[in-house]
C-alpha cells in the first residue's frame, strides 16, 4: 500500500505588497523543499497577472507537486502541496503569518491511501 497526504492551504488578511512579490514566492517553496524535504522536478512555472492581480506559480515536483494562488485585491493567497509519500507536518500557519502577514490561515490536511488494485476496480 502507497499513500500520500495533500494539504489545501487558504491565507486571508495578507500584505498585497507581499502577495505580489515573486521573490517570496520562491522563498516559500523553497524553505518547503528544504525543510519537507521535497525534489523539484524542473524549474517552476511564474505567472505575474497586470496589477492589482497576483501570481499563479506551479512546480513539478519528484513526490508530486505544488501550486500557489495570490490575489492581493483579496489579500488572499490559496496553495496545495501533494505528496505522493508520507511527509511530517509543515508550520503552514506560522510561515504565512511571518512572510505574507496573514491574519488567518486554513490548513486543510487529506490523506490520500492507495491499494494495489483499485484503478483496476473503479474502471
Amino acid at each position: 500500500m502507497m499513500t500520500g497526504v495533500e494539504w489545501l492551504v487558504e491565507a486571508f488578511d495578507c500584505d498585497p505588497s507581499s502577495l505580489s512579490d515573486l521573490g517570496k514566492l520562491e522563498a516559500l517553496l523553497d524553505s518547503m523543499s528544504a525543510e519537507l524535504p521535497l525534489h523539484q522536478a524542473g524549474s517552476p512555472m511564474w505567472h505575474r497577472f497586470p496589477a492589482p492581480g497576483g501570481i499563479t506559480g506551479l512546480c513539478l515536483l519528484a513526490e508530486s507537486h505544488f501550486a500557489v494562488h495570490t490575489f492581493p485585491e483579496h489579500r488572499s493567497m490559496t496553495l496545495n502541496l501533494f505528496c505522493c509519500r508520507p511527509r511530517p507536518e509543515w508550520d503552514f500557519e506560522r510561515y504565512l503569518a511571518r512572510e505574507f502577514g496573514a491574519g488567518r490561515v486554513a490548513v486543510r490536511r487529506l490523506e490520500r491511501p492507495y491499494t494495489a488494485g483499485l484503478a483496476e476496480a473503479a474502471a
